[in-house]
């Protein structure tokens, strides 16, 4: 017999004693999805250094302090680590009832952020400044509450017994919902955001078992809606000149096709085995802008060379491959559409950030999971990877 969020049952009975809170934990420990943890971790420390080797050099970022980023990355990793336990602990059964209050709650930020509260980096106002040097993007934490507050209502009927999949009605309904903070990140303006949005919704979607007929208006209505923003000016200049670098990265080589020319020769330089971590010249130059953040990956590919590259590569093909044995193996719909709401938001926004370093992709802003330096990203992810384990470990143990 399974009690409630799938803990052993000892820890729901009479006896709290020391052995029925083992038992307890034991049995949360066991049904962890182990790879997926450690390969995030792996990715934490593996961005910790390679922010470590981008900032180590830089005073005007640092502030004289070559630890600082270092320390902060550290930080950030270690309070998402408190994040992912805090979620598994509540369990995203729990959280379930919560949805509403916290969807409440991000539309809420987003729109402090088209306040005055609201701070403008790198051509982007998506950022509320907190303080001593702290900020939050809120469009980070909008991407949970899109995967969330649409599970709740695709799968609320379906996992009752009263229906096989979605209705047209709860369809429209949840696509209504994400479109609302969607829009809202829009107006920031945070492109990058809103097309990892959109490719979440896509995927929640999918998992759903909604009608194609709603998958393939979706895409359309995706291609009608980028022709619009570009032929009604609602992008700004920047974000234009980011598209016409990717079309023709030697438009202006000096100017807004400088960052990816840089990255290439960043990664083309580093070969098989690179040149060693803190001895890359592009880096120790200072060569690639928002290397930290956005252009992390060109560290790894010059410094750690094609293994260190595609030792990122694999440890996310890890998280996506477990994260998709757990959507596969929950018994519930709305755990199946949050893990790959989860999944379709890593995969993309990984194949995005990288695939920008390589210039096979627009430059979008977009941090690389678990790596950048960013500390609303980091704590993202690692709910995300709470979210992942919860479900796994309230499932029914089959073995």
């Amino acid at each position: 017999m399974t009690a409630p969020h799938g803990f052993s049952v000892s820890r729901y009975a009479p006896e709290r004693g020391p052995l029925a809170r083992l038992t307890a934990r034991d049995s949360v420990l066991r049904r962890l999805d182990w790879p997926i943890l450690l390969s995030a971790l792996a990715l934490s420390f593996l961005g910790a250094l390679l922010v470590w080797s981008a900032t180590r050099n830089r005073t005007e970022l640092n502030g004289g302090d070559p630890y600082a980023f270092l320390f902060r990355h550290s930080l950030n990793t270690g309070i998402g680590l408190v994040l992912m336990i805090g979620t598994i602990w509540l369990g995203h059964r729990t959280l379930r009832g919560a949805v509403p209050v916290l969807y409440g709650i991000s539309i809420l930020l987003i729109l402090a952020v088209l306040t005055p509260l609201g701070a403008t980096i790198n051509g982007a106002h998506a950022w509320i400044q907190l303080g001593g040097g702290f900020s939050i993007q809120p469009s980070e934490f909008v991407k949970i509450t899109i995967i969330l507050i649409m599970a709740v209502l695709l799968a609320a009927k379906v996992d009752a017994g009263d229906q096989i999949h979605p209705d047209h009605r709860t369809v429209a309904k949840s696509l209504a919902l994400a479109a609302l903070p969607m829009g809202i990140v829009m107006l920031m303006p945070d492109l990058g955001s809103v097309m990892v949005m959109a490719v979440i919704v896509l995927g929640v979607l999918l998992a759903s078992g909604a009608s194609n007929r709603w998958v393939l208006g979706l895409i359309g209505a995706g291609v009608l809606g980028a022709v619009l923003v570009t032929t009604l000016g609602m992008l700004d200049e920047y974000q234009i000149n980011r598209f016409a670098a990717f079309a023709n990265p030697e438009l202006d080589p000096a100017g807004v096709g400088y960052n990816t020319n840089q990255a290439r020769i960043a990664i083309g330089s580093g070969g098989l085995y690179g040149a060693g971590l803190f001895n890359g010249h592009q880096t120790s130059g200072q060569f690639v802008p928002e290397q930290q953040t956005d252009f992390i990956y060109t560290v790894a590919g010059e410094e750690l060379g094609f293994v260190g590259a595609g030792l990122i590569l694999a440890l996310l093909g890890v998280i996506l491959w477990r994260a998709c044995r757990i959507a596969r193996e929950t018994t519930e719909l709305y755990g199946t559409i949050v893990a790959a709401g989860i999944i379709a938001w890593f995969a993309f926004q990984s194949f995005e950030n990288i695939g920008m370093t390589l210039g096979i992709m627009p430059v979008a802003g977009l941090p690389l999971p678990f790596v950048s330096y960013g500390g609303s990203s980091m704590f993202a992810v690692w709910i995300a990877i709470g979210l992942l384990q919860s479900i796994r470990a309230q499932r029914p143990m089959t073995a």
